[in-house]
Order: C-alpha cells, then structure tokens, then sequence
C-alpha cells in the first residue's frame, strides 16, 4: 500500500526564504520549530493567498480551542488520510501527533488496514472510525450512525469532526494530486496491522 516515490508536480518553495516568507510559513509550523517548513505548506506557500485563507481552519482543527480530544481528532484524522491513500499526511502525523498522544502502533495500523471492529478501539474511537468510513463512502451520515455519535459526542464535537474529515480530504487531494515529497522524518503506511504484544509466560 506504500506509494512509490514520485516528483512533485509543483516545486515546493526552498531556502533562502524573504523575511516575509519566512514568518509566513513559520505560522503554519509548530512554536519554536526546529525542522524545515513540511513541503506541503512550501507548496501551498505558492499560493500564499490562497494558503493564508487556508491556515486558519487547519490550525484551528488541531489548536486548543477544538472541542474533540486530541487523540480521537488524530483517529479521524489518520482514518482519512488512510482511506484517500494520503501516505504523506498520515506519516506526518503519526510522528507529530498519535504517537506522543498515545496511539499505539496497532491503532496506527488498523487507521490503514482495519476497521471500526478492530479490538485495539474503544467505543469513541470505533464510533469516529465508522464517521470517517461512512463519510469517505456515502459523503452522508447514517441514522444508526448518528444515533451512536449522539450518545458519545456533543453537537458542536460532531459538527468538528465532521469538518476534520473534510479538512482532511482536501489535504489529501493536495498530497496525491501534487505528489507532495515524503519527509524525511515521517512514517510510511505499516505493511499489516500490528500483532499484539504476547505476554511471557508465567515461570
């Protein structure tokens, strides 16, 4: 399921950087960053115009005013990324944020390879992957779906992750559409779902 790697389609902006540029595509990373500029937003940074309008939304999915915790946003999030083949987006974040939230490599492998009944889900996480997997298939929300949504999540937490997931998808056209380079540092899709850990056997 990993993509061979291809040439992007439009080059990303590279060093040295005008000042203005520079501020510009610090917003879109992390405070106090260290890495390079991830070459989605330097590609994005192309059309800075359309980039600024663009920031505000994704910054807010993932900033500290949303309503979804952030581990959950992160399964629908790589549930999304997965179901468009977005191998980009999800290696990204799995490093930057479902690791250090706490998802384990066997959650990060069924967002790819499994579904809502994989054993490693609790009842939100299987709720917000059968959201992801409904709304990628049918762009619609079924009753029985909505019935469960409502028992585990408010109304402005499902109106958020129902936005996330369309985030996501736009993100995803633009990593496969452009053939947005890999980054050095990211995650590639695992090859299978993770096995779990078998316990030792009592002495």
């Amino acid at each position: 399921m990993t993509a061979a790697r291809q040439i992007p389609r439009i080059a990303p902006l590279a060093p040295p950087y005008e000042p203005e540029l520079a501020a510009f595509l610090a917003k879109w990373m992390p405070p106090g960053s260290q890495i390079e500029p991830l070459a989605l937003f330097r590609t994005l940074a192309v059309h800075e115009e359309l980039a600024g309008r663009m920031r505000p939304l994704g910054a807010g999915i993932l900033g500290p005013r949303a309503t979804v915790a952030p581990a959950l946003r992160e399964v629908m999030i790589h549930r999304t990324c997965a179901l468009t083949g977005a191998e980009y987006e999800w290696g990204v974040h799995a490093v930057a944020f479902g690791e250090p939230l706490g998802l384990s490599a066997a959650q990060l492998a069924a967002t790819v390879h499994g579904s809502a009944e994989e054993e490693c889900w609790d009842l939100e996480q299987a709720t917000v992957v059968r959201l992801a997997d409904e709304l990628h298939s049918t762009s619609a929300i079924s009753d029985d779906l909505w019935q469960a949504l409502s028992a585990h999540f408010d109304e402005a937490q499902i109106l958020e992750l129902i936005v996330t997931a369309g985030w996501y998808h736009v993100i995803g056209y633009l990593c496969n559409g452009l053939h947005i380079e890999f980054e050095l540092w990211a995650r590639r899709f695992p090859e299978s779902i993770a096995a779990p850990a078998q316990k030792a056997p009592s002495a």
